[in-house]
């Protein structure tokens, strides 16, 4: 389950800017960013225990992220801080919801990051009812913001390639428990 911040950190962490400029696109192509959209089958097709999973921070959780959140279940401007790794080598990620999405058959978030993410853009988490059932996407545009981050290079990008594909396993995990 999710951490909730602090009252101190989820105000430390609101007032941070986001990285970078937020558009009404659904996961914007923004210039000079590396987009993505990665989509699998669930082999459930259950969208509102998908949609409970994903909006309780579990599918971060699952996919092996410390989750610290200024609010139990996902809402427009929740603030988390995702934590990635070990120290000395711990990855910390403040972001702040964008944008919820609750549409007959459609459910899901985007986050933009914060000030101190390695990162700048935006991350989408989507389900969707389709034909054959319930799909589950992940898609992100964003460009390093860290000099660690930039100094990555193509280890940065497997990295953002290894988180989303655990992202798409651990809803498939979770739903056939």
């Amino acid at each position: 389950m999710a951490r909730l911040l602090s009252a101190d950190d989820a105000e430390r962490l609101r007032s941070l800017p986001l990285t970078y400029e937020p558009s009404a696109d659904e996961v914007p192509d923004l210039p000079g960013r590396h987009t993505f959209r990665r989509t699998c089958q669930l082999r459930s097709d259950d969208l509102s225990a998908a949609a409970d999973a994903l909006m309780a921070w579990r599918v971060h959780e699952a996919a092996g992220l410390g989750v610290e959140a200024s609010t139990p279940a996902v809402a427009k401007d929740t603030v988390i801080r995702l934590t990635l790794g070990v120290r000395p080598l711990l990855v910390r990620a403040p972001c702040r919801v964008v944008r919820v999405i609750e549409d007959v058959g459609r459910v899901g978030f985007a986050y933009g990051t914060l000030d101190g993410h390695p990162e700048s853009g935006e991350e989408l988490f989507l389900l969707e009812r389709t034909p054959e059932g319930v799909s589950f996407t992940v898609a992100a545009s964003s460009r390093p913001a860290t000099m660690l981050a930039r100094a990555g290079g193509p280890l940065t990008t497997g990295l953002q390639r290894l988180v989303t594909a655990r992202y798409l396993r651990a809803l498939d995990r979770i739903m056939t428990q």
